[in-house]
């Protein structure tokens, strides 16, 4: 369908005149009829009723007015999605309540003038897909895992490590610790719900496991962080991860425990990661907020795969 036919037809039904649409589209008068009687053929139907006062909608054209309108804010959402100089900057972060979320919500804090969406994608796959096709500019993951080296035209900066700290409930056997070592862990069983083999943070606890001889279960279905909670607090036999940053809430007669793991602490890298064609101005932006915010890379005392992109 003729979009041009389509916004005269609009312009029109709006002034009720085609004089009056052919100047406010600057076009001639001619034009204008043209362009209604095309979009007339294309439907099949009549869309004004020629009077002494101008035009007037027919039936079928009071029927095609609502989708018209709402064809011309299709095309005007369609347009400013790929003009990047316009559309909010879109960042990738891998859940809600982690880091990446807190290093955006920070970002906003101190820039609230640009506009920004903020999605969440599943893997690193999925994560670079989208910032290669443009519908992303940028994302937050843990860079470069076994045998997924990015693409050359994909750039990288390693923003954060984030330490792990256990979780655990009130009776469990390591419940009363101020912190516990890497070494303290081996024979307890940890409850990762959701790992996904082949996915970043799958290869990373992988690494962690051959790397310290810890058990790490991943069975059964992911039902999100409350049942997490509530079947850590119910079970002495479990315990689990979770990254220091992590806002969780639980119910006070829970009595979760959450503790620092040392010697040496395990820590999550997050880097991100951008096209470096991307034009969007506000990406430059955030990479330079990132840059002058990041902590906590490589610290004494701490541990990250082999594979992690260096800072």
């Amino acid at each position: 369908m003729d979009l041009e036919a389509v916004r005269t037809f609009a312009v029109i039904a709006e002034s009720g005149q085609f004089r009056k649409a052919a100047v406010d589209l600057s076009v001639t008068q001619q034009a204008v009829s043209k362009r209604v009687a095309a979009l007339e053929r294309d439907l099949g139907v009549r869309l004004f009723a020629r009077t002494p006062r101008g035009a007037e909608l027919t039936i079928d054209g009071q029927a095609f007015l609502p989708h018209a309108r709402e064809l011309l804010r299709v095309a005007e959402r369609a347009v400013a999605s790929v003009q990047t100089g316009r559309r909010p900057l879109r960042v990738d972060v891998l859940n809600s309540r982690g880091a990446a979320s807190g290093l955006m919500r920070g970002f906003h804090r101190a820039h609230p003038d640009i506009d920004l969406d903020v999605l969440m994608l599943w893997d690193i796959e999925a994560a670079v897909a989208a910032i290669r096709s443009g519908t992303i500019d940028a994302s937050f993951r843990a860079v470069a895992a076994p045998g997924r080296p990015l693409p050359e035209d994909i750039a990288s900066v390693r923003v954060l490590d984030e330490p792990l700290q256990l979780l655990t409930g009130p009776a469990h056997a390591l419940a009363g610790a101020k912190s516990v070592t890497v070494a303290e862990l081996v024979g307890h069983r940890i409850w990762m719900p959701g790992i996904v083999p082949g996915s970043e943070w799958g290869a990373y606890y992988d690494d962690l496991v051959a790397e310290f001889g810890l058990t790490i279960e991943a069975t059964g279905p992911n039902f999100g962080s409350d049942a997490l909670l509530d079947t850590i607090a119910d079970t002495p036999a479990l315990a689990t991860f979770m990254s220091e940053q992590t806002r969780l809430v639980w119910p006070a007669g829970h009595g979760l425990r959450r503790m620092p793991v040392t010697d040496p602490t395990p820590v999550y890298p997050h880097s991100l990661i951008w096209h470096r064609d991307n034009p969007h101005p506000a990406l430059a932006t955030l990479r330079a907020h990132l840059t002058a915010t990041a902590a906590g890379r490589d610290a004494p005392g701490t541990w990250v795969p082999q594979w992690v992109l260096p800072r």
